[in-house]
């Protein structure tokens, strides 16, 4: 299986680098997996919501340009579904054994993601109903990738 997170935003923070390069090495005994940085747009201050569409819009065709046709796309996004570790873990499973070679998961900038590349999403999927920031976000779904894994190989790290 191949798993991108395709996502806006460089991580500057050491902590969160760190973090998420354990768990991308973690993951990669179970999984091909990347991580594809996009730049984010410049936001105004103060940003109309007009403004905010715009940049939500460019920002969308950058994402677009790395998902291929067959790839099955997860939007991380608040209006998404929520789901216990274990739910996410079957979720990864059921993807795979309906043939797709690729998850692409999906994680907007500072405005969030277009309602276009929502709406064509396979799933959207939330870890909360609260508003993170999104470099930490990167973080709570390569440790929960790497969950879904352990969960799938009946390895103990869940419990």
């Amino acid at each position: 299986m191949n798993i991108k997170i395709i996502c806006l935003g460089k991580l500057k923070e050491k902590y969160l680098l760190d973090g998420v390069n354990e768990y991308i090495k973690r993951i990669s005994k179970y999984a091909n997996i990347s991580i594809i940085e996009l730049p984010d747009e410049t936001i105004p201050e103060n940003p109309s919501e007009k403004e905010v569409l715009h940049i939500q819009e460019i920002e969308a065709e950058k994402i677009k340009k790395n998902i291929k046709p067959q790839d099955y796309i997860i939007s991380l996004d608040l209006t998404g579904k929520q789901l216990t570790s274990e739910e996410f873990a079957d979720k990864i499973q059921d993807i795979s054994l309906k043939g797709f070679g690729t998850i692409d998961f999906i994680i907007g900038g500072t405005t969030g993601l277009s309602r276009s590349l929502v709406t064509n999403s396979n799933f959207v999927f939330s870890f909360s109903k609260l508003t993170f920031p999104h470099q930490l976000i990167r973080l709570f779904l390569s440790e929960q990738i790497f969950r879904a894994f352990k969960i799938l190989n009946n390895e103990k790290y869940h419990w």
